[in-house]
Order: structure tokens, then sequence, then C-alpha cells
């Protein structure tokens, strides 16, 4: 199976603090597991501003692009930094996201995987957070649907924090299922299952501190039941790999095993919808590269 894979080098110039765990050395570590596979290698572009306005206001872009400090890191909020060069590889992160949705959508491949960093799904309308800077994975959805025309799309994130700025992206957005599992409970506090959306599109998976692959395995079974049945035209993941048991960020126990699991479940449930795969989280470097790996394997898979 032809897996595109979207990257760029100026995901080394989002330069965090000394210690800060969303850290350059993320992204080697993902280049250096996917290394040697026979992957389609493309340059995500960087995103056009109207690709970004699809989720987040003017103000709040330009509020951005104000901020970009000209030396050193300035932080923006109790956890996200900006350095000189931060700016284009999140647009980028969109960009390569959006790319793909085109590419799959155009049948040029059946899956992809964007690997760059900074992640994007804490991100909300006007408000930066949790390292995020743009709602990525929102504005691709948003992308399928608008420019390409989809009625349905499933956005699944695995990510052990609440995808809590995709879901408030999508909150209104009646032609995407979105479905996430974390760590409950957990920064950023969302992600409880009474969280439906407004029109009870939004599937949360609360998983308990210290559980393991098995149990959310065994939720993610009944979740993408839901999927089959509203199935979707394009399904996108957020693919953060910090519930895995060496993640210094929280205390879910999940192994690489566990990663090629659920993406193998995912993909099942897709059946012949395609799958665009978005990196976001994931800070034990020799965990995330293997966890990457394992996903990515999957991914390259024949039905």
């Amino acid at each position: 199976m032809t897996v595109i894979l979207y990257s760029h080098d100026s995901a080394r110039r989002h330069v965090t603090p000394d210690g800060h765990p969303e850290q350059v050395a993320r992204h080697d570590a993902v280049m250096a597991a996917l290394e040697g596979l026979a992957l389609d290698r493309r340059e995500a572009p960087v995103a056009e501003d109207a690709e970004v306005l699809r989720c987040h206001p003017v103000r709040y872009l330009q509020g951005l692009r104000d901020a970009m400090p000209q030396t050193g890191t300035r932080q923006i909020d109790a956890d996200t930094h900006l350095s000189p060069g931060s700016l284009e590889p999140a647009l980028r992160a969109v960009g390569g996201a959006c790319a793909a949705v085109d590419a799959v959508l155009a049948e040029e491949a059946r899956r992809a995987f964007v690997a760059l960093r900074p992640p994007g799904h804490h991100a909300e309308a006007e408000v930066s957070m949790g390292f995020c800077l743009f709602g990525t994975v929102a504005i691709a959805a948003k992308r399928a649907l608008d420019h390409h025309g989809l009625e349905r799309v499933a956005v699944l994130d695995f990510d052990v924090h609440h995808g809590n700025g995709t879901q408030a992206l999508l909150w209104d957005e009646a032609r995407v299922l979105f479905v996430s599992s974390q760590q409950f409970p957990l920064w950023p506090g969302t992600g409880a299952a009474s969280e439906r959306g407004a029109h009870g599109q939004v599937v949360n998976l609360p998983l308990p501190p210290g559980s393991d692959g098995a149990l959310a395995l065994s939720e993610w079974q009944g979740a993408l039941d839901r999927m089959r049945e509203f199935s979707p035209q394009l399904v996108l993941i957020s693919a953060g790999f910090d519930a895995h048991r060496d993640d210094p960020l929280a205390q879910l126990e999940w192994d690489d095993d566990d990663y090629a699991a659920l993406t193998r479940a995912i993909l099942d449930a897709a059946g012949k919808a395609p799958v665009v795969s978005c990196l976001e989280g994931g800070y034990d470097l020799r965990a995330l590269g293997r966890s990457v790996r394992a996903h990515v394997d999957v991914l390259m898979e024949a039905d």
C-alpha cells in the first residue's frame, strides 16, 4: 500500500526552551524511525491564509505573526513558545494536512502521514495552547467538506490529552464525527463522555490513569462501530503517541503494539475511505519513534 509522507525540515526551526518536551528532537526521532521505508515522500507546502481562516479569524493569525520574536523564544501561554522559525512549520503542518486530503481524494494514494510539528489539536479559534498554534486536523476536515464537497468526515484522536481545540472547532459541525480517547482526568480537563457536540456527533472515550492498550482498544471498538454506521468519505487521525507507558507527561500504559492494533482497527472500520494521519504528541523520543513506525507500518499494509 502506497503511503504519502508529508514533512519538511522547517520543523527543526521551531525551537522551544531547553527541557521543553515539545522539542526539535521529536522531529528527528520521527524521521529517523521512517528512514528506509518505501514512502512517497513529499514536501509539505505552506498553507495559504485562506486555509487557516477556515477555523481561525484574521486577528488571531495576524496576532501570531506580530508575536514572532526576532531572536530567542517568546512564551505565549503557560506551555507554548514561539521562536523566529515557528510560524513556517506550523503553516506547513496545516498545508501538509490539506495537501494530503487533496492527494487521497484525487486517488493519488489511499493513505498519508503528515510528520510535522508543532502539533495542533489543542488550538482553539483564538487561543494557542498545549504547544499548538493552529487546529491542523480541524482545518483539514473543513477543507474536505467545503472545498471538496464531502458530506461525512470522521476525525479520530488517540493522543493521551484530549483534543479540546479540535472538539471546539468542530462542535457545531454536523458533517464531522469526532471520536477522541484520552486519559481522564488530565490536562486540559475536557473530554468527559458527557461532551457530545451540538449534533450528538462527538464521542469521547475517557480512560482512567494506569489503564492499558487493551482497555483502550475495547473502548474504541464501540466508537468504530459508530463510525461504520456514519460511513465517512474520509478519515482523519490526530495521531498522538503520548499514551505510551514510557511517556513522561501522562499515566497510560500503552506499548508499541497497541498503536499498531488500534491503527489496524481504524483502517478496518474505515473500509474504502481514504485515511490521512497527522502527528500530534509523543514526548519520550525512543517510544515516539517506535510507535510512529508501528503506526506507519500498518498504514502501509494492503487491505
